[in-house]
């Protein structure tokens, strides 16, 4: 198949700003454009390891690097729709070349003469007067190439190839079968009895969801965490919440043909055996190879301490909120249905505000614009929305990003509504990455799934959604600051418990009170948020965090507790619950994703061993706006250009820590984290 039979749309982006015409592509163009991109791939490689000079980096790890055009074009667009606007043809060809994805790998690294190249020159290393850039780059081919098994026998690649295509057909199914549970259940409410204690706002989004999905007039509590989460905090009727409740930890455990527990313990079998093939005693061990953590030993550590200070928190949270059921004649045990409803109560209690009143100030469009404005003052970055540019979906908006002196630096690309075509939770990713030797510029992409307003209405936040917004914008910052000159280390191309450095670092600058004051405005007064109102929000920052620690650490545990044994469990759910049992986990919490919905850990190997990354990152991230702090200003012009350089501009040219050290001057401990989250 050559590259003249494919739709050109998909390889030569030559719309507005160099983005693709996505209008002119049809979800039955992309097998062919893949396959053809695997066949160039392959010649491309080929050509490198056939050529007669004696390996050189330029001559062997730079070619290989301006390979694959493609198919990562093609590639890049065709998750994107996964992603972002799926449908039945799109799923079937999910389904179809995931396996032939993870073989094209494989078939690459079976090129001996290829590796013979890439290995003499990792073997020479030193000679070779790399700059260190160059030296980071070679590394990464070397392993990427060691870990597709090209230096093992002929029969052990043979069944590493196979192990991988099982995995990628396994991770599709499972994340289709998550997606399945969430567009297909809903709890349709009608009478003002079945819709007490809910606000009005949430009342007007759950409208419109239910008009969705055909049932208009009606009002529908679904999946998505915009709708489910508000109505647990929220509704009065305990036993609407329950059902709602059970439905969300049931996701992908429900008898049916969308059942995750057998594609889980598939998955956790395929790893280990993955790992053996490659040398290693544990899947863990393999993934923690080449991270800050270096060692599941010193995962366990980290959770282990954050999780015996959250136990305490969360069971003086739980004696608070028993109290009050009883106060109130409520005799019943409490459950991970009551938690957050009478968490609220203490919380405007204690806090005296509700929720309500804040969601007013916590506009879309404003916290847009708020996320903006802290990067121009931060890097000097301006956004303009560009108009009448066809993307994927209506609800997807781009804005060209310019540097202070006016050149252009990245699109940005925005999809912030929920919808049922749409894969559940909010995410960064690049449509193509920042490059010096290819000359490519950032397009990068936020998605979220918030919950979209009836028309003409402004979509209202709660604080958290917002500090999602600024979390990704964050991620997004990195991958449009990027300035390397390889696109293998380009942007958010960094270890993965370093790649959540930058996003949680952004959230800090939400809560600068500045930037409330400026973007927290209500749309009917134009006043911005009270200054005894915003008091308040700050500190209830650490509200609940026993809860919510505990949601996030039980998930990290339970993802190192499966990836550290050198085999499989028989019976992961019930591997789950003895693991659970074990650390001691409170009856009344649930873990945050539970095995069967883990789209994190099971949806692919992005996060396996490594959904401990984020409170890893946390660590720095606590540590790093202490930076600004101790400058008693958060947009102090000398941190900020160095915070630019090494964390968000430095891709993978540097070891993780060396870059934070650079930007630090040293490491941190884990106190400013435990500090900050009311842990100490």
């Amino acid at each position: 198949m050559t590259n003249s039979s494919i739709n050109a749309a998909i390889t030569d982006w030559n719309g507005a700003f160099g983005l693709p015409h996505f209008e002119k592509i049809d979800d039955l163009d992309f097998k062919a454009a893949i396959i053809a991109g695997f066949e160039e791939d392959l010649a491309q490689a080929e050509a490198i390891a056939a050529n007669s000079e004696p390996p050189t980096f330029e001559n062997t790890i730079e070619a290989l690097e301006k390979t694959g055009k493609t198919l990562g074009r093609a590639a890049t667009l065709f998750y994107q729709k996964a992603g972002n606007h799926t449908n039945d043809i799109i799923q079937q060809l999910e389904r179809e070349l995931s396996p032939l994805f993870a073989r094209h790998g494989g078939e690459k690294a079976k090129n001996k003469k290829l590796f013979a190249r890439i290995d003499a020159l990792w073997q020479n290393r030193d000679a070779l007067n790399l700059t260190t850039e160059q030296a980071q780059v070679l590394k990464r081919y070397h392993r990427s190439f060691v870990r597709q098994g090209a230096a093992l026998p002929e029969r052990a690649q043979a069944e590493l190839i196979t192990t991988n295509e099982k995995l990628a057909a396994l991770g599709t199914n499972f994340s289709q079968n998550v997606l399945s549970d969430e567009s297909t259940w809903a709890l349709y409410l009608e009478t003002e009895a079945e819709l007490a204690g809910l606000p009005e706002s949430l009342r007007a989004t759950m409208s419109s969801a239910a008009s969705e999905r055909g049932h208009a007039g009606k009002y529908a509590v679904t999946l998505g965490r915009s709708i489910i989460v508000p109505f647990l905090t929220k509704s009065t009727r305990r036993d609407l919440r329950e059902t709602a409740y059970k439905a969300w930890l049931a996701r992908g455990q429900n008898d049916g043909a969308s059942d995750n527990r057998t594609i889980i313990a598939d998955t956790l079998s395929a790893r280990a055996t993955r790992a053996k093939l490659l040398g290693h005693n544990s899947f863990a061990e393999l993934k923690l190879d080449g991270t800050m953590a270096k060692t599941p030993e010193n995962v366990t550590k980290l959770l282990n301490t954050v999780w015996q200070s959250a136990k305490v928190l969360a069971q003086k949270e739980a004696v608070d909120i028993e109290t009050l059921m009883r106060e109130q004649g409520d005799n019943n045990k409490l459950t991970g249905a009551d938690w957050r409803y009478h968490a609220e109560k203490i919380r405007e209690t204690r806090f005296a505000y509700s929720d309500d009143e804040v969601r007013p100030y916590m506009r879309l469009e404003k916290m847009i614009e708020a996320a903006f404005s802290v990067a121009k003052r931060l890097f000097g970055l301006t956004f303009e929305e560009l108009k009448d540019v066809s993307l994927y979906h209506p609800d997807a908006r781009v804005w060209q990003v310019k540097n202070a002196d006016g050149s252009h630096q990245a699109l940005f690309i925005g999809d912030y509504f929920a919808r049922q075509s749409k894969r559940s939770g909010a995410w960064m990713s690049a449509m193509q990455y920042q490059s010096k030797l290819t000359g490519d510029t950032p397009i990068i992409t936020n998605t979220m799934n918030f919950a979209k307003p009836p028309k003409g209405e402004d979509a209202l936040l709660s604080f958290d959604d917002a500090r999602t917004l600024f979390h990704e914008f964050g991620h997004a910052l990195h991958g449009m600051l990027s300035d390397v000159t390889y696109p293998s280390v380009s942007g958010t191309s960094v270890a993965r418990d370093f790649v959540e450095l930058p996003s949680q670092l952004y959230e800090h600058w939400l809560t600068v009170p500045q930037v409330l004051n400026e973007f927290a405005i209500d749309a009917k007064t134009g006043k911005p948020m009270p200054k005894e109102l915003l008091d308040k929000v700050l500190a209830a920052s650490t509200f609940n965090m026993g809860h919510d620690t505990i949601e996030y650490t039980s998930s990290a545990l339970v993802d190192m507790a499966y990836h550290e044994r050198g085999d499989a469990p028989e019976a992961p759910i019930e591997f789950e619950a003895e693991i659970l049992e074990k650390i001691g986990m409170p009856e009344a919490i649930a873990m945050r994703h539970r095995s069967t919905h883990f789209q994190h850990i099971f949806s692919g190997d992005g996060y396996a061993a490594g959904y401990y990354s984020y409170i890893w990152s946390e660590v720095l991230d606590a540590d790093a706006f202490s930076a600004f702090e101790e400058k008693a200003d958060p947009f102090d012009p000398e941190m900020a250009e160095r915070l630019r350089k090494y964390i968000y501009a430095s891709g993978a040219t540097m070891e993780p820590e060396d870059a934070y050290i650079a930007f630090r001057g040293k490491l941190p401990t884990p106190d400013a984290m435990l500090k900050g989250r009311g842990l100490i």
